[in-house]
């Protein structure tokens, strides 16, 4: 039997990995698991009677391009976060989770050649996973460009050579980013969205983090390029629930951008997607239209980054995180590093390493743990602390 070879370079998963780091040790005191990024905040507390309100509707098949309300509800959101007024019809897609929407619209959208050549898709070193694995899903060569503190944790892909540049059919780009903190401004996003024009790429803007910061909203891509007159199918931007409300187990998602972007978006998720079950499309119309419980979460968010720099403030190398709930703590090897923590004291996190690639022989991520600062704040605090102890004194 013949097996496909573009998916064969992969590493190894970054959660199996860090099992096979660290499950054969016992934890050197009660386990505290910082690794992954999954939301403990509460989330509104109608959402169970949203569900058993439209219970009856499980017994119904899903519209794959989400109800009219839902689109409505994120058109609406969009519209008061960013001041970008998108028709819901043509505008939005509705997602089973904002990564099968980063996966499939690069199969939607990377054509089969970009200036003769195989086309280039970017990402920035680290990066969320998912970006790599849709650029070979798409026969596409992934190029991986450094998010570094010398960088401000944000790429330059204006630094790119020109023949690759002319080669780029997508770039993608995190903001807040994962796992740094950064946040591009819209000096950024412009000059992004200039550089696009000029060498016809498309630039999809994973804001997953928009609604965890620090004090300003981080700006929008859509804005950004709808201010400075951007070609509306240059920019597509990818939201979800998981983060802003909580709500990592309810798989809503959107994305946003161009009306021919989207038509070929949803002409393949008419048969390759997964819709949202109606229930839960049903709150999620509810939860973008409430915003309480987004400013709820958000300044409990605020007060676990004054424990962060309350507890890091003087460690040489520390970045305080602009937004986003992860920190990303420079130490001399993340692998040393996250093992000995969970031997010496049981807290659990993850080496940065295994969210980026190596280039050229090195790997932007190696000198890094990312530590996700989602535990309640007591807890975060015991452990924050233990972690500052065992590994700087």
């Amino acid at each position: 039997m013949t097996f496909p070879e573009r998916f064969s370079n992969l590493p190894e998963y970054a959660f199996p990995r860090l099992r096979r780091l660290l499950d054969g040790h016992g934890p050197g005191g009660a386990p505290l698991h910082m690794t992954i990024g999954e939301p403990q905040h509460a989330f509104p507390d109608w959402v169970a009677g949203v569900i058993a309100k439209h219970i009856h509707e499980f017994g119904k098949y899903p519209p794959n391009d989400g109800t009219p309300e839902l689109r409505t509800a994120i058109a609406d959101w969009v519209a008061r976060r960013y001041g970008v007024m998108l028709e819901p019809d043509s505008h939005i897609a509705v997602l089973n989770g904002t990564r099968e929407g980063l996966f499939n619209a690069a199969l939607a959208l990377c054509p089969e050649k970009k200036a003769g050549k195989r086309p280039v898709i970017l990402t920035p070193n680290p990066f969320y996973q998912v970006y790599a694995v849709a650029a070979l899903a798409a026969a596409a060569e992934p190029v991986y460009v450094p998010a570094t503190a010398e960088t401000g944790f944000l790429p330059d892909f204006a630094a790119l050579p020109a023949d690759i540049l002319d080669r780029v059919a997508i770039a993608y780009l995190c903001s807040p980013s994962n796992p740094q903190g950064a946040v591009a401004d819209a000096g950024y996003w412009a000059d992004l969205c200039r550089l696009a024009e000029k060498h016809d790429f498309q630039i999809f803007a994973d804001e997953c983090y928009s609604e965890v910061y620090r004090g300003t909203p981080p700006p929008g891509a859509l804005e950004v390029a709808r201010s400075i007159g951007t070609d509306p199918e240059r920019v597509l931007a990818f939201h979800s629930l998981s983060k802003r409300s909580n709500l990592p187990g309810l798989r809503s998602g959107f994305v946003a951008g161009g009306p021919e972007s989207l038509r070929r978006i949803k002409q393949l998720r008419a048969y390759a997607g997964a819709p949202m079950p109606l229930p839960l499309q049903r709150v999620a119309e509810k939860v973008w239209a409430d915003e309480k419980h987004v400013d709820d979460s958000r300044a409990l968010y605020v007060e676990k980054y004054a424990i962060a720099d309350e507890i890091f403030g003087d460690l040489p190398g520390y970045h305080a995180p602009q937004a986003g709930f992860f920190l990303w703590l420079p130490v001399a090897d993340g692998e040393e590093a996250a093992l000995k923590l969970w031997r010496l004291t049981g807290v659990r996190v993850l080496p940065g390493a295994y969210l980026s690639r190596d280039v050229d022989g090195h790997n932007p991520g190696a000198g890094y743990i990312r530590v996700a600062m989602v535990a309640p704040r007591d807890e975060l605090r015991h452990g924050l602390t233990r972690l500052r102890k065992c590994l700087y004194g």
